[in-house]
């Protein structure tokens, strides 16, 4: 099985620069190849695979833009492979056709491999290929005998920096003798009630902090666009849009945590979340509120 290990970054200047200038690569190639399938679709060419797209990028980009070779080149091969995977998701009908990268809004984010021990989690930092060391808050351990396979390393909106270490271990899995069932209903203005007769409200977070968005919303709205003050307001905005999404996140792990562990079988009615939070029913903030839906996924994998 794989599992994922998240830990906050600190960039100095020179690490922030080359992680712009990774961003910005990918997101060249990822478009230049999007450009050039769409070419070979109208001019009746096969498609290209993501091998000969990769091929490509090395044989005829590269040499036609030298930029990228500055940068790690794990990250424009797995920016190739994710165009590939949205094609045949589409192909499959499984997602829609694939959209060009844009600067501004797309989310700045690359995934490298390990190989001869480019990627390290050590006390403090996190080793990293091109960039050596970048200051982290290592806030758990591995444990023994997980096999580090990636990282990802991404920027919110509000520059904070984020990279996710993926480890791969084995697992012994047992039958399981069933003893303890419990049902789940969704309850609109909480979280669920189960069969137990137990009830769990929501916290509410997003109606806790609608004042102070609407506040620095407000603020935004008076600034000339895209001013210095524009953009530091804006990163006030993302930073409590992700307090907001932090504190959910938390809640809703401690609780599908806490189910998981004392319940061996859980059952959940299939709930159509989007539909539920339309306007015609009034309530569509407090259903994107509690994240339901999240809650059942994360029951799932638990």
């Amino acid at each position: 099985m794989n599992k994922a290990y998240k830990y906050r970054i600190y960039p100095n200047k020179a690490q922030e620069e080359l992680f712009a200038k990774t961003f910005g690569c990918c997101r060249f190639v990822y478009n230049q190849m999007l450009a050039l399938q769409e070419d070979n679709y109208q001019n009746k060419i096969k498609h290209m695979s993501a091998f000969d797209a990769n091929n490509h990028c090395n044989r005829v980009l590269k040499i036609d833009y030298p930029f990228l070779k500055e940068v790690d080149k794990f990250a424009i091969t797995n920016s190739i492979y994710a165009l590939e995977t949205g094609y045949q998701k589409f192909f499959k009908k499984q997602g829609g056709y694939p959209n060009f990268k844009s600067k501004h809004y797309s989310k700045n984010s690359y995934t490298t491999n390990f190989t001869n021990n480019n990627i390290d989690v050590l006390d403090h930092v996190v080793k990293l290929p091109k960039l050596g060391k970048v200051k982290a808050a290592i806030h758990r351990g591995v444990p023994d005998g997980y096999k580090l396979k990636s990282a990802t390393v991404s920027q919110e909106r509000d520059k904070s920096y984020y990279c996710s270490v993926l480890y791969e271990y084995e697992i012994s899995t047992m039958p399981v003798l069933v003893q303890k069932v419990v049902g789940l209903d969704y309850k609109s203005d909480g979280l669920y009630a189960s069969s137990d007769e137990e009830i769990c409200g929501s916290p509410k977070y997003y109606r806790k902090s609608a004042n102070k968005l609407a506040k620095a919303q407000r603020n935004l709205k008076h600034m000339q666009a895209y001013s210095s003050n524009y953009n530091k307001q804006q990163q006030k905005i993302a930073k409590v849009y992700r307090h907001i999404s932090n504190q959910r996140k938390d809640f809703l792990h401690k609780e599908s945590t806490e189910i998981a562990n004392q319940y061996d079988l859980v059952c959940v009615e299939n709930l159509n979340m989007q539909k539920l939070s339309n306007k015609g029913f009034g309530n569509g903030k407090a259903t994107l509120d509690n994240g339901y839906g999240m809650f059942i996924n994360m029951l799932l994998y638990k």
